[in-house]
């Protein structure tokens, strides 16, 4: 049968910590020559990676792959205390965009592990956020992915006042609620004295993106959830809409891989690495006969400014125009303007654009 409606979730798609980290690496590939080296893919979508591709960036796994004095770029993932190190060195100019959400991860490691604590890490084998995360401390922490990790864990007693040990929660920021609750709940039956931090690590862009997937996922004959597979929030959005009762879940890269079958209402939402551009192909792909409603659970106005190391150059920049009399000096960061209201969406497409 045909698609007779479509329900958009909101919100959906660039969260701020993507918006930071692709206006971020747009303004390298502004500011220097090709080729400008990012470490990882700046997020998890193999449209926007392609998009930098073909603007001269290249993406390394490895930092020893980047000359020296080369522009580099550390991904919004985050990256081990050691590979930030190396990246630091040889002249290379480095821009860090990991996403402050997971700086806060680090930095609540770091505190626990100083303090004796053995840290659960809640996260995603190879991942490469958890990969990153693990490093701060890696003789204090242990990666748990199932509830059945919490069981297996043999950790020594404490020395002091109690036999018990010291242990710590955190998880890695794009987890599925649901799969990060059932091991809070187990690790609190076996550690009563566990302690976790105040405000979750669970980034609430995804948190967002999951609730409103819940609130039509059981209202739709299909859901459509618009993402790569390597994006972890993206495949937590897919498990959220087969939970909550969505008889057919398909997860797709863009409007070419819809199936040709989807009928009735179809649910559309998009993983937090997902431009809108994609939503908007797919929704026309879909072409419903009755139009296209929007359910918002919530509205998000947080907004993360553009990494440090980048205000700096830019205000480098800005001075050196001074000096050569191009431009008047306005005071502040005149070449960022207002970053707040430009979207990563128009960036990607002014890229697109033919020069």
């Amino acid at each position: 049968m045909p698609v007779d409606r479509v329900i958009l979730a909101e919100p959906r798609g660039f969260c701020a910590g993507v918006e930071k980290a692709i206006k971020a690496l747009a303004w390298m590939v502004r500011v220097f020559e090709p080729p400008v080296y990012c470490y990882h893919e700046i997020v998890h979508n193999r449209h926007v990676v392609d998009q930098f591709v073909a603007q001269g960036v290249v993406f390394v796994d490895d930092v020893a792959d980047v000359p020296p004095g080369m522009p580099l770029m550390l991904s919004a993932h985050g990256s081990a205390p050691e590979v930030v190190e190396q990246a630091r060195t040889d002249g290379r100019v480095v821009v860090d965009a990991v996403c402050p959400l997971v700086t806060k991860v680090h930095h609540e490691l770091k505190v626990r592990a100083r303090k004796g604590y053995t840290v659960l890490y809640v996260g995603h084998h190879g991942h490469e956020e958890a990969v990153g995360t693990m490093a701060v401390a890696p003789a204090a922490v242990r990666l748990l992915e199932r509830p059945e990790d919490v069981d297996a864990l043999d950790l020594a007693p404490q020395t002091g006042d109690t036999d018990d040990p010291m242990v710590a929660l955190l998880a890695q920021t794009t987890l599925s609620h649901d799969e990060w609750a059932g091991i809070v709940d187990r690790a609190r039956e076996r550690f009563p004295d566990l302690w976790m931090p105040n405000r979750s690590d669970l980034c609430f862009a995804t948190t967002n993106r999951q609730a409103a997937l819940k609130a039509l996922a059981g209202k739709c004959d299909a859901v459509v959830v618009i993402g790569s597979q390597n994006s972890s929030n993206t495949v937590a959005l897919v498990k959220v809409a087969e939970a909550f009762g969505c008889p057919r879940v398909v997860r797709v890269n863009d409007a070419s891989e819809l199936p040709v079958d989807l009928g009735g209402t179809v649910g559309v939402t998009a993983g937090a690495s997902a431009p809108e551009a994609l939503v908007a192909a797919v929704v026309a792909r879909l072409a419903p006969e009755h139009g296209v409603e929007s359910w918002a659970v919530t509205v998000e106005e947080e907004y993360f400014p553009p990494p440090p190391e980048l205000r700096d150059l830019l205000r480098g920049l800005e001075a050196a125009l001074v000096l050569l009399d191009a431009v008047p000096d306005a005071g502040g960061d005149p070449l960022l303007g207002d970053d707040r209201s430009r979207a990563a969406a128009d960036v990607l497409e002014q890229m697109a654009e033919p020069a």
